[in-house]
């Protein structure tokens, strides 16, 4: 800990300019010297005492117990400091910038790249002094990078990487068809084709739902951004210009994205009208547990939520809950996500296959620059930040480390998902302010796409050209948006 608060000191002489105060009062951002006594007075390597930390955590976290552990494990090493960290009891979705100032806000904060380093413009967060953290080098520099922020040529990081969020198949290897090992391996790997690339899932999830039993396959509330903007990269689209810095330049439509659009309204079509809406996403837990559906796509930290459902399913069936907890665990499968057919055809034969480049997101801690405590704030983020931490989190959530000593111990899936990071497969969000126009109007358009495979004589989109001109009109629609904010 003195090593830590000694390399702090260092650090914080050069921070200034990224940084608020500690109160509701503005630092006078035209006199260094006083920006740098602020900060030096802030983080003076003194922990605070007999102060309260209220801290915002991932809603999944608190209801599957992994944040009291959390907590209970801090406040017992600070015990002798009086520091107790606390539930902010707050949505996790709650915006700093509004709540801060007025010190309702949390003293730390944990959420997504994109959602933290909206505050560094308004100088809502203070930088982490990264380099003195114990763990800093098991971090690779592709997670540091979602934090980073440039001010003057010099680099700062606003928050500290947790674990990697990206788009996992989810399916029950117990609706697997009987004959898959004969009828579905082409090439004898093992590892059924429905779960390997998306012209085979479409096939499968087809014959599904023309089998008249009220099932399905492949389910997902297509309008979310988040899981269906991946289509569209893995044919040229992306968000932004300059790797996702430049949002003077918008290119949802770049490329052959639209190729990527169509997949997604071939995918519709052997789904129900709940694709359209959120219904998918909220009910994904309960329609895979009991059946209904065969395979999802979502994120690994959910994957408690899976287990939950199912288990609380084979319960019903008269199974103890810990013979029903281990079947639940040997069905469920969590894989990465299938391959694409080049051609965008999913009717395709023995196509040419591509990897399917997935929205992504580092989740991670924050410190609010309204804190009162932020020698103590730091000292949680470091502790919660922790291999042992990070472990516990994996244990309980199933999320996917960003440190890679824990990823290494965790294997099997994280591993998945870090080749894909590093390999270019997982597509950062942008950790800029202008983020926030992208959702809605690229989430009407991937709502109107779903509706349209269930229309008849009145079907928008027929034809590549017109899947082409709808997101050129969503991209000018994000472009605006930015434009008269900036206004």
């Amino acid at each position: 800990m003195k090593r830590f608060f000694g390399i702090l000191l260092a650090v914080l002489l050069t921070v200034g300019q990224l940084t608020g105060c500690g109160s509701t009062e503005a630092v006078n951002e035209k006199d260094p010297s006083a920006q740098t006594d602020a900060l030096t007075s802030i983080y003076n390597g003194e922990l605070e005492r007999n102060v309260t930390l209220r801290i915002l955590e991932n809603d999944t976290a608190i209801e599957q117990g992994y944040f009291k552990q959390l907590i209970d494990a801090f406040n017992e090493k600070y015990k002798d400091y009086g520091i107790v960290a606390v539930d902010a009891n707050m949505d996790q979705r709650s915006n700093l910038a509004d709540d801060g100032p007025y010190g309702y806000g949390p003293d730390v904060l944990y959420q997504a790249n994109d959602s933290i380093m909206k505050y560094v413009e308004g100088k809502h967060i203070y930088p982490i002094p990264a380099e003195s953290l114990e763990h800093y080098s098991q971090i690779p520099e592709h997670a540091w990078d979602a934090y980073k922020s440039e001010v003057d040529g010099k680099a700062y990081y606003m928050g500290v990487p947790v674990n990697v969020q990206t788009s996992m198949l989810f399916y029950r290897k117990d609706m697997l068809p009987k004959d898959w090992e004969t009828n579905w391996d082409k090439n004898k790997n093992k590892v059924p084709d429905m779960v390997e690339n998306w012209n085979d899932l479409y096939k499968y999830s087809k014959s599904i739902v023309e089998s008249g039993t009220g099932k399905y396959g492949y389910m997902r509330s297509l309008y979310d951004v988040y899981f269906s903007s991946g289509f569209l990269f893995s044919y040229g689209g992306y968000i932004f210009g300059d790797q996702n810095t430049n949002p003077e330049e918008v290119g949802l439509s770049a490329g052959n994205a639209e190729v990527g659009a169509n997949v997604l309204l071939q995918l519709a079509s052997v789904m129900n009208e709940e694709s359209i809406d959120d219904s998918i996403t909220v009910n994904g837990y309960s329609k895979i547990a009991d059946g209904t559906y065969f395979a999802m796509m979502t994120t690994p930290d959910v994957y408690s939520l899976f287990i939950k459902e199912l288990t609380l399913e084979y319960e019903k069936q008269g199974m103890s809950t810990e013979s029903a907890k281990a079947l639940a665990e040997e069905n469920l499968v969590v894989t990465g996500l299938p391959l694409l057919p080049a051609s965008g055809d999913l009717t395709e034969e023995n196509p040419e296959l591509i990897p399917l480049k997935a929205m992504g997101g580092i989740n991670g801690y924050a410190i609010s620059a309204y804190t009162k405590a932020p020698n103590a704030s730091l000292a949680f983020v470091e502790f919660a930040t922790s291999y042992e931490m990070i472990m516990k989190r994996q244990e309980l959530l199933g999320s996917i480390p960003a440190h890679s000593d824990a990823a290494k111990a965790t294997g099997g899936v994280s591993e998945i998902v870090f080749n894909n990071l590093s390999e270019g497969n997982i597509v950062v969000m942008p950790s800029i302010t202008e983020m926030v126009q992208v959702w809605s109007p690229a989430e009407t358009f991937f709502t109107d796409l779903a509706k349209d495979a269930f229309r008849t004589s009145d079907k928008k989109y027929t034809s590549l050209e017109e899947l082409k001109n709808g997101l050129k009109v969503v991209d000018q629609q994000i472009y605006d948006a930015i434009h008269t904010l900036s206004n």
